[in-house]
């Protein structure tokens, strides 16, 4: 599984690197949503299969600095991609553009997952779980709604507060947050907040129960964004 992500990364880090002279806003998006999508999905298996908890934090620490040292540019997430439209006065056509690339590579990276795991090369993919919602919700829909709006509020108030700290510091700081929030929340949540993770790892909760699951992993987050910059 180790092996499967750092191909994952090594092969999406080939193709930024072979499009740098055209990156192009959705081309980046694409490929970074991509990256964290497909690690994600097997972070998620693996954690489902048995990976002790302080292993679990520990490869979601040390996968997220790796995407935040890789990804450089991209948000990868559509609730970053709406603030930019709304507070940096973006063009909204080049952010649904870009949101648009965040959802299409977080159904291209849970085909390709499905895919690695029918091969079953680790032993987890065995028991890979492929069609039904798995129901990562394990508390009230409106106690879920709040958590993850407010992890997305303390998440972007972080960001924001970080942006003075060198690059190279900003990340650990960043990951060492995520890590901490999916600690606290993880196990009645997922603690995601973002829209285009969260439809990758829950396809079919989202076709099975819309409503709560679109309120929960896509309005919550958003709120939680929009409502910091209301505050500022």
């Amino acid at each position: 599984s180790l092996l499967l992500m750092a191909g994952i990364v090594a092969a999406v880090a080939l193709c930024r690197l072979a499009a740098r002279r055209r990156p192009g806003a959705f081309l980046r998006e694409l490929l970074g949503t991509f990256q964290i999508c497909a690690c994600t999905n097997e972070l998620c298996l693996l954690a489902g299969a048995g990976l002790p908890p302080p292993a679990a934090l520990a490869l979601t620490y040390g996968f997220t600095v790796l995407h935040g040292l890789t990804l450089a540019g991209s948000t990868c997430n559509p609730c970053g991609t709406l603030q930019q439209v709304w507070a940096d006065g973006a063009s909204l056509g080049a952010g649904g553009l870009r949101v648009g690339a965040q959802f299409a590579a977080a159904v291209l990276a849970r085909g390709f997952m499905h895919f690695i795991w029918s091969l079953e090369i680790a032993e987890p993919h065995s028991g890979a779980p492929w069609r039904g919602c798995s129901d990562p919700l394990q508390t009230t829909e409106t106690q879920a709604f709040f958590i993850e709006l407010l992890f997305s509020a303390v998440f972007q108030l972080a960001v924001l507060q970080l942006h003075t700290i060198h690059p190279s510091f900003r990340v650990h700081f960043i990951a060492l947050l995520i890590t901490m929030l999916v600690y606290s929340g993880g196990n009645l949540t997922g603690a995601i907040f973002n829209p285009a993770l969260a439809f990758s790892l829950h396809p079919y909760c989202f076709y099975d129960k819309f409503l709560s699951y679109s309120l929960v992993y896509w309005i919550a987050p958003s709120l939680g964004k929009f409502l910091k910059l209301l505050s500022t």
